[in-house]
């Protein structure tokens, strides 16, 4: 999320009535998670895993429970005891909700909306779309031009982001948006979560399926297929031209490289790597994966000649 105006560390940290350490006028330009971080943002951590990450990121400021931390030169953080409540003190502040009645949506020319479809305050879809009955697009959100988003698809739900806690699960307040393409046609009964505090992006050209799910402040790239049913988790990035077929498993925060290809019902753990083709669960390159499989079906015939 971009702020109106820049203003300093210590501006933000007298917002929440916390002490800043190193530099308390390095300004202040955006708030952003972990995962999106760029120079001039604010972000948060409040678990020792993530603290390098955090403090050598991009981000200019960093709201963190730990005052014995090296700052990284010119950097400034907050200390504070408890820095996602802090955080979603701030995003409550510079991003009010305005709820469905905060002014209406900005359709272009030519553009079909079904009169079952509902359109909140803050989208704008662009020319020579096509939005098919029972969709409903929170705000904001951007559509590009000749996008067809099918019947009862979702953009621009809630992420799924809680902080445990003794009595419950906290709810991270969202501040991101929806951003879709041009030319991108979105199957029925898909879910698109808005960004944390960025985009969830689909790029131009990609073609979802229906009943696909894509989490939160993921970047799908250009020209991608993603079949039924595939799950894809936050915090996640596609490159172009990755084709996903069905029921396939994409956790957080990894990384499809471009022209990649994930065979059916498998499930990646860790990164997949450009042009190279994955089977299975976990996810293996799938030469070796169906060498594997040959191998298991051979089993009784090995296990018989040895006598077992």
């Amino acid at each position: 999320m971009d702020l109106k105006e820049p203003l300093t560390a210590s501006d933000i940290a007298a917002l929440i009535g916390a002490p800043v350490l190193g530099n308390a006028q390095r300004p202040v330009t955006g708030i952003n998670e972990i995962n999106r971080a760029r120079e001039g943002d604010l972000l948060f951590v409040d678990h020792p895993k993530y603290y390098a990450k955090a403090l050598n990121s991009a981000a200019s400021v960093v709201l963190i429970d730990k005052d014995d931390v090296a700052i990284p030169g010119g950097k400034a953080i907050i200390v504070c005891p408890d820095p996602f409540a802090a955080y979603n003190t701030l995003v409550a502040h510079f991003s009010p909700g305005t709820g469905w009645g905060g002014g209406g949506p900005t359709i272009g020319r030519n553009t079909e909306v079904h009169p079952t479809a509902v359109i909140g305050p803050g989208v704008r879809i662009g020319d020579d779309c096509a939005i098919m009955p029972g969709v409903v697009v929170y705000g904001p959100a951007t559509i590009g031009h000749r996008v067809i988003i099918h019947a009862n698809t979702v953009l621009g739900a809630d992420p799924f982001y809680y902080k445990k806690r003794p009595w419950g699960h906290d709810k991270m307040i969202p501040c991101g948006s929806v951003v879709i393409g041009d030319d991108v046609e979105i199957g029925a009964l898909c879910t698109i979560d808005r960004g944390v505090s960025a985009d969830t992006r689909i790029g131009a050209g990609t073609k979802l399926d229906n009943h696909v799910q894509v989490g939160h402040d993921t970047v799908i790239g250009e020209r991608c297929l993603i079949c039924a049913h595939v799950a894809i988790a936050g915090a996640v990035v596609i490159e172009d031209g990755v084709t996903l077929w069905g029921q396939v498993g994409v956790p957080s925060k990894i990384r499809i490289g471009k022209g990649a290809t994930v065979l059916a019902q498998s499930g990646l753990l860790n990164a997949a790597e450009a042009g190279k083709t994955y089977l299975g669960s976990p996810a293996r390159e799938a030469r070796d994966m169906l060498r594997e499989i040959a191998l298991r079906a051979r089993l009784p015939e090995i296990a018989k000649k040895l006598g077992l």
